[in-house]
């Protein structure tokens, strides 16, 4: 049964983000839904990173890990959370004000729901140039998200799930978000928009090739969906 405020852990894996860190945490601590637990989980940082992150201590709490990828970081927070539910912010990118309090209402209208999803609006940083923003499609409307930053999950959930795939370098949330599907969890998409995504040079989004681990993913996802319908049709 769940209480009047459960505890939200939310985590931010973070390699060499100081110039964005800082307004990414502060949009973690500007939210409407007090019980938040946020851990930031450095994965290897050179630049000045540890030290935006320290400054906030002890309201934080701040893990260091040598350089093992995203998913690592993710999967090192989960294990250092202790909130009933978890939340995952890319430590580029911005909540809006309302983000969790809109989540945990859906989750307070129905209590079967296991995750609970919004829209993204995405968004140049200011710093970048104008061949930037014409190189770059920064699309005007929002987005609905299925990924892990829009995402506030059952920590329960997210075990029965399993972890995100250190393997992979791209396709992470997809590839989570495949299993998520393949155990018929129940999800929902709020009409709001609760996240902002930051498009700038270093945007790993951007900057890493995608499209042939991404077409892996999806690969293997079908192949487990027709051995699934194959052993059930036996």
């Amino acid at each position: 049964m769940m209480t009047d405020t459960p505890l939200i852990s939310v985590i931010i894996p973070v390699f060499n983000r100081e110039r964005y860190l800082a307004e990414a945490i502060d949009s973690v601590f500007a939210q409407t839904y007090a019980a938040v637990e946020l851990i930031v989980v450095d994965d290897g940082s050179t630049d000045g990173s540890a030290s935006i992150a320290q400054r906030y201590s002890p309201q934080l709490r701040y893990h260091y890990q040598s350089n093992q990828g995203i998913s690592a970081a993710r999967n090192t927070g989960i294990l250092l959370a202790t909130g009933e539910y978890l939340a995952f912010l890319d430590s580029d990118d911005l909540w809006l004000p309302n983000k969790l309090s809109l989540q945990m209402a859906a989750f307070a209208i129905d209590s079967e729901l296991d995750a609970v999803f919004g829209y993204v609006q995405q968004f140049f940083s200011p710093e970048v140039d104008e061949q930037f923003r014409q190189r770059i499609c920064c699309p005007k409307e929002p987005i609905a998200g299925f990924i892990s930053n829009m995402m506030l999950i059952r920590r329960s959930t997210f075990l029965q799930v399993g972890s995100f795939n250190t393997r992979l370098k791209s396709g992470v949330d997809i590839e989570w978000y495949g299993r998520a599907v393949e155990q018929n969890l129940k999800m929902a998409l709020l009409p709001d928009v609760i996240h902002l995504r930051r498009l700038h040079r270093t945007n790993s989004g951007l900057i890493q090739p995608q499209h042939t681990e991404r077409l892996h993913v999806l690969k293997a996802m079908l192949d487990r969906r027709r051995a699934a319908q194959s052993i059930s049709g036996q």
